[in-house]
């Protein structure tokens, strides 16, 4: 049940929504000799409204930010807890130069019939993607009658998504950030980081 969900409609006239990326290792660590693809499973669950599997997903509330209200539906939707993990960004543009950080992966446009409405005709979605690394998976969750859960590889998972989106957020973004964090963190051992 999606319950009571405080959406914001962006100026441009979209909504946004949250939805994150949970994830484990196999082998019970992140271990770079490790074939990325098979060594990391990412978490999804079944649509209620067709085919194919989703992330888990939702709006935020009024007394909560975005990325908690990524790990509440985490928990609501998939039955996980775990941590919302750093993103390291480049910037490049003539203001700045430099590396910052922020939690998400990025942000991904849809649309969605569901969502329109008279302020948002065109049910036009922005998602902010999160990435979450798993460290309780719960025997019993709020949406446990009404979704099932699925531990998959990620070309599993690539081929599982009901929306194409959801693929490019998970190939160009998940992946690309979990490959970025293995050569900064070779970088370092290897003394190459400035």
């Amino acid at each position: 049940m999606w319950g009571c969900f405080f959406f914001y409609n962006f100026p441009f006239g979209d909504l946004a929504l949250e939805w994150c990326i949970p994830f484990r290792y196999r082998n019970g660590e992140d271990n770079s000799n490790d074939d990325l693809e098979s060594n990391i499973e990412v978490l999804m669950i079944n649509s209620q409204s067709g085919p194919g599997l989703l992330f888990p997903k939702g709006g935020w509330e009024n007394d909560e930010t975005v990325e908690e209200a990524a790990a509440r539906e985490a928990v609501e939707e998939a039955g996980v807890k775990g941590d919302l993990m750093m993103v390291k960004f480049n910037m490049r543009n003539f203001r700045e130069f430099g590396q910052y950080y922020q939690d998400l992966l990025g942000y991904y446009k849809f649309k969605s019939k569901t969502h329109q409405d008279e302020f948002c005709p065109e049910g036009l979605c922005k998602a902010a993607m999160f990435a979450m690394l798993v460290k309780e998976e719960l025997g019993s969750w709020p949406e446990q009658s009404m979704r099932n859960r699925f531990w998959l590889t990620v070309p599993e998972a690539a081929q599982s998504c009901r929306h194409a989106w959801m693929r490019v957020a998970l190939v160009d973004g998940f992946l690309k950030w979990h490959g970025d964090k293995f050569a900064d963190r070779d970088r370092e051992r290897d003394g190459l980081d400035s």
